[in-house]
């Protein structure tokens, strides 16, 4: 998706298209894949040091690379139809990637769409892989992931990053159906503290030029939801520390640091399009999201979300739009001084709210020159309930039809506060327009104005 700017003086006419709490729990999103050293391992033909690599008679590609049999710099070429593609302890260096693509001027398609339950719920895994380049030589069309299409998909993965596995570039790929399209992430484990936070920080995770869409759940499920983790009972907790059962163990799950989301499209998902928590330095830009939410659960209704124990983020230029739920929602940390950026987006079309921001410890959020118009909710709210007490700073957007232009709209339509939450808006150049309906904002035949000009690099000082 090329990059959007928006901003608060001159005009230009965008199509409009007129159509239509928190994270998904942990309990049921754990990670389950069988264990590798009970598949057999696919033979390989070589060539140099490009490989190209064939299912097995069951479909399967499975390498566990402990004996370090493919080094840094290698090409694995896949070719052909597999079940799955099962891959662990397969490791580059930062100068020298290992590469996992399709083999030129072919097709590759991995996943099992007839899967309902047993076997191996999963497409393709990296499953303590470092340093991998994983997508199509030759644009997203030439690297297909199939989810299962069954009534039991909602336990499926497409595709999975896990286990300690990071340093990870996911490109040029085309997701669909399945539970969850992308799911990168790793869980605590008993008795090894290296699965844990602080022990273990997963480093640069890149996600671009993929498409997901009709996934059961998440589009994108990137870092652990769950604030705490019982190993005891094996379960999560969202309580405050030391609250929790006499005599059991808490964690909290690894962390990501440094992740970016960008030029990617995802649609028709049951759940949250692209989900994030757990992650510092996250940036997620030039994104298209629309038809998330299908389910109507409004516990996991977030078209972007920014989730719990997020840290140093930026939300900007993306197009989220014509989905159920909320466009875009915040539960980011303020802790160390941790600065967060929602802007230049453009946010319309749904039946709830606009951009939710109900983040912790004194979150600051700076939200400037987007658009959002024509929300079935007040088109901001600001909710102080978790910890978000500080001023959020708000200036230079359009907001329209707030309640999707009903009859009476009130000032607290356009940003509604709540449960101490407070906000400081812009002024002169920085402050920010309101209109009623959409013909208010000069819509007209399905169209609409919206802003242009300035794009945000830093903000402005109030």
């Amino acid at each position: 998706m090329k990059p959007i700017t928006f901003a608060v003086q001159s005009m230009i006419v965008v199509t409009l298209l007129f159509c239509a709490s928190s994270c998904r729990k942990e309990e049921t999103l754990m990670e389950s894949p069988e264990t590798l050293a009970n598949l057999t391992t696919a033979k390989v033909s070589t060539t140099g040091r490009q490989f190209t690599l064939l299912p097995d008679a069951s479909g399967r590609l499975v390498i566990d690379n402990a004996n370090n049999s493919y080094q840094p710099g290698d090409v694995l070429n896949l070719k052909g139809r597999f079940k799955a593609v099962l891959i662990s302890n397969l490791n580059g260096n930062a100068k020298a990637p290992i590469i996992i693509q399709n083999l030129k001027d072919s097709i590759v398609r991995i996943g099992d769409p007839s899967w309902n339950g047993g076997g191996l719920p999963v497409a393709c895994v990296l499953w303590n892989c470092h340093y991998i380049k994983l997508g199509g030589q030759s644009g997203r069309q030439s690297f297909i992931i199939n989810g299962s299409t069954q009534g039991a998909r909602e336990a499926y993965y497409d595709l999975q990053v896990g286990n300690k596995s990071d340093n990870i570039e996911l490109c040029n790929l085309s997701i669909m159906d399945g539970g969850n399209g992308i799911v990168a992430k790793t869980d605590p484990v008993k008795g090894d503290p290296g699965t844990v936070h602080p022990n273990l920080i997963m480093q640069n995770l890149l996600i671009h030029d993929i498409d997901i869409k009709n996934t059961k759940n998440e589009g994108m499920y990137v870092g652990h939801t769950a604030t705490y983790w019982d190993l005891t009972a094996n379960v999560p907790y969202y309580g405050a520390p030391g609250g929790g059962a006499a005599g059991h163990q808490y964690v909290q799950p690894a962390m990501w640091n440094n992740v970016k989301i960008y030029d990617c499209k995802v649609y028709e998902t049951g759940l949250d399009g692209i989900q994030t928590a757990a992650i510092n330095q996250l940036d997620i830009y030039d994104n298209e999201v629309y038809h998330w939410a299908t389910q109507h659960n409004s516990s996991h209704n977030g078209g972007i979300l920014i989730g719990g124990r997020s840290t140093n983020t930026k939300t900007h230029n993306n197009y989220v739009h014509d989905g159920w739920g909320e466009l875009c929602q915040f539960y980011g940390s303020g802790e160390k001084g941790a600065s967060h950026f929602i802007y230049n987006n453009l946010f319309m079309n749904n039946e709830s709210d606009g951009i939710s921001v109900r983040g912790s410890a004194n979150a600051i959020v700076w939200i400037g020159y987007n658009t959002i118009a024509n929300t079935k909710g007040n088109n901001v709210r600001l909710n102080g309930y978790t910890g978000m007490k500080a001023a959020q700073f708000i200036y230079g957007n359009v907001l329209i039809a707030p309640l999707k232009g009903a009859s009476t709209i009130y000032d607290k339509n356009y940003i509604y506060i709540e449960q101490g939450a407070t906000l400081q808006e812009g002024n002169g150049f920085y402050k920010n327009k309101r209109y009623p309906t959409m013909a208010a904002a000069g819509a007209g035949n399905g169209k609409f104005q919206t802003p242009i000009g300035q794009t945000m690099t830093g903000a402005p000082g109030f």
